[in-house]
């Protein structure tokens, strides 16, 4: 009797999913440590009070109409959920996306072991796609939900599709078109999977060749609904990144970009290194290196047609790669970066399909390719784990992130900004400034940096400075808020209040829910001893961010003002519910309480305030003989 254990496919594809499960988590696993990332993650999750707030009636409403750079409700609607779960602690945000990742990697298994029968080609598949280094930035970047969110039901949509055609049955089609939906909701880019489709119809499902009578009937009627959705939001999508407030390139240098940027994701493909949050669009691409570029992929595309009958494999993996990267080339403007590893999530599958089924019959001989192959194919894989956990780590916080950037990139502005203002948070004054003006010195008209360093230099006190800084990123960005609420704290210090009143307004006026310009004019209008306006502006912020304790705080005063004590004393209360460790509002409330005779809540107030280190209200009640 022999002791050897018979694995059967099904017990295979059950250790390959394990492995699957276990080399992801290998690479990912440390990301429930990470933090937020001040790049776009307070568009999406930290700061934008809709998403913050949870599942809401309104926050749902407000999902379905926001657009950045696409329509993405679901994405939001999903970032609702996680704050529901997990309330603004990154890690569980971080874990969402390894767990979403994670699902599409199984289901993208599933898919090609259907769709071919070869086990281990289609685990190559799925481990290449789990453990490839430029998957990172979406799987570790909580801004990135899109991304992982958007795979995952681009991989359902293809499972889903691929049951379909087993049985062409109307049952069997509308949830192919339901995922395909929440797809599109998710990111916009999956509006290419309608042609993946047909792609895949031609290999490895070999539908041409088992129904050429009827082409037209079954290879595109049925996808007519898909296509529709898909040019509905196409248009939909180029209307909103025509509107975006991004800096705009000119055609031809993004025309020139295109080609050079495809093939260097091929480059970071096969051998992936020097990789970084953010890539500086090029100030000047050469012209050889653009049309050089393009004649190779045209080259390249000439052949895999010319072979699409004897090597299907490469025709459809390279058109995969290509016809889904395309809308992400920068021919259409998405922000000012040349290229971006997360536009690679998708399209890189293409690209494994081509090594896993193409490369073994390049091997001739059969005992070589048994015995080379597995061994190599393990080997690379090894390689990409290794480098992807290293390049997961640098997405710890933003003082790795953009530190490693700088190492690996050069004149990167944005990477100099975005340290800047981890290090000005970290009260590391003179490096924020050095990383400040670094961002200027490489481009002079981003307003950005400019806003950052007036802050600065208004904490520093150099108010006229800031001001300097202040008025040229208005110049360079009219419609800048953050500049207008800058130049109004800038003024504020100088004790210039109706100015700083002025530049409030502008930032209102621009956005009606800048709940910080209300609160700011409010305290202006409070040192102009209008305590009403400064009322009416401290209650919409407060309408705005029902957890603004500084506004309460901020209210209660100007209550105090008026001589309406018993309101003074509710927006105090509240503000200490906010922030127990508020030691002012200790102290103002019970002033508040000695001021309405409660002469037992003001002193055990004022005392609380003094355990805190406002002292100011207990030693002025001592002197006044009401408290002991």
């Amino acid at each position: 009797m022999s002791n050897r254990i018979d694995f059967n496919s099904s017990h295979k594809k059950i250790i390959i999913y394990v492995l699957l499960i276990m080399v992801t988590l290998c690479v990912y696993s440390q990301v429930n440590q990470f933090d937020f990332i001040n790049f776009d993650d307070s568009l999406y999750a930290t700061q934008k009070s809709n998403t913050s707030s949870g599942l809401t009636g309104e926050s749902l409403r407000w999902a379905f109409s926001i657009k950045f750079f696409g329509w993405d409700p679901l994405t939001f609607i999903s970032l609702m959920l996680d704050h529901e779960l997990y309330g603004l602690y990154a890690g569980g945000y971080h874990v969402t996306n390894l767990v979403l990742h994670l699902l599409s990697t199984l289901l993208l298994f599933w898919l090609f072991c259907r769709m071919t029968g070869a086990i281990w080609k289609s685990a190559f598949v799925a481990a290449f796609f789990a453990l490839h280094p430029l998957h990172v930035e979406s799987v570790a970047w909580i801004a990135e939900r899109k991304d992982v969110l958007s795979g995952f039901f681009f991989m359902l949509t293809l499972c889903l599709y691929v049951y379909y055609t087993e049985k062409p049955v109307i049952k069997r089609y509308l949830p192919v078109l339901f995922s395909f939906i929440l797809a599109l909701m998710s990111k916009p880019i999956v509006v290419t999977l309608p042609v993946i489709m047909i792609l895949l119809d031609y290999w490895p499902l070999k539908r041409f060749e088992t129904q050429k009578s009827n082409l037209l009937l079954w290879q595109v009627k049925e996808k007519i609904p898909l296509l529709i959705l898909s040019f509905m939001i196409s248009l939909m999508t180029v209307h909103i990144i025509n509107h975006a407030d991004v800096k705009i390139l000119t055609f031809s240098s993004r025309l020139a970009n295109a080609p050079v940027s495809f093939l260097i994701y091929l480059e970071k493909t096969l051998w992936p290194q020097n990789m970084a949050v953010f890539y500086p669009f090029p100030a000047h691409t050469p012209p050889w290196q653009a049309w050089g570029a393009l004649l190779l992929i045209i080259m390249v595309s000439v052949a895999v047609l010319a072979m699409a009958k004897r090597l299907p494999h490469l025709f459809v993996g390279w058109f995969w790669h290509v016809i889904i990267i395309f809308p992400t080339i920068k021919l259409i403007q998405v922000g000012n970066d040349a290229m971006a590893d997360r536009y690679h999530y998708l399209p890189s599958i293409g690209l494994a399909a081509m090594l896993a089924w193409g490369i073994p019959p390049l091997i001739r001989n059969d005992h070589v390719r048994k015995k080379i192959l597995f061994p190599v194919s393990i080997a690379f894989l090894v390689l990409l784990l290794v480098i992807a956990r290293q390049q997961c780590g640098y997405w710890k916080n933003s003082m790795t992130l953009f530190s490693h950037a700088l190492e690996v990139t050069r004149d990167n502005y944005l990477a100099h900004n975005n340290l800047g203002i981890v290090l000005f948070n970290d009260g590391k004054i003179d490096e924020a400034l050095h990383h400040y003006t670094q961002s200027l010195r490489i481009m002079k008209d981003n307003a950005i940096p400019y806003t950052n360093r007036g802050i600065l230099l208004t904490r520093t006190g150099h108010y006229l400075n800031a001001v300097a800084d202040f008025n040229e990123a208005i110049r360079l960005k009219p419609d800048y808020v953050q500049a207008y609420n800058g130049r109004g704290n800038a003024y504020f210090s100088l004790g210039q209040y109706d100015r700083a009143v002025e530049n409030y307004h502008d930032a209102i006026r621009l956005q009606p829910d800048y709940a910080q310009a209300y609160n700011n004019r409010g305290v202006a209008c409070y040192r102009l001893g209008q305590y009403h306006n400064a009322v009416a502006d401290y209650s919409t912020a407060i309408r705005l961010r029902t957890d603004y304790f500084e506004a309460f705080y901020n209210r209660g005063n100007a209550y105090y003002e008026l001589g309406q004590y018993q309101l003074a004393v509710a927006d105090y209360d509240q503000a200490i519910h906010l922030n127990p460790d508020y030691a002012h509002a200790y102290n103002n409330r019970g002033n508040a309480h000695l001021s309405l005779g409660n002469k037992t809540a003001g002193c055990r107030d004022v005392k609380e305030a003094c355990t805190k280190g406002a002292c100011n209200g207990l030693e002025w009640s001592k002197q006044k003989g009401l408290c002991r």
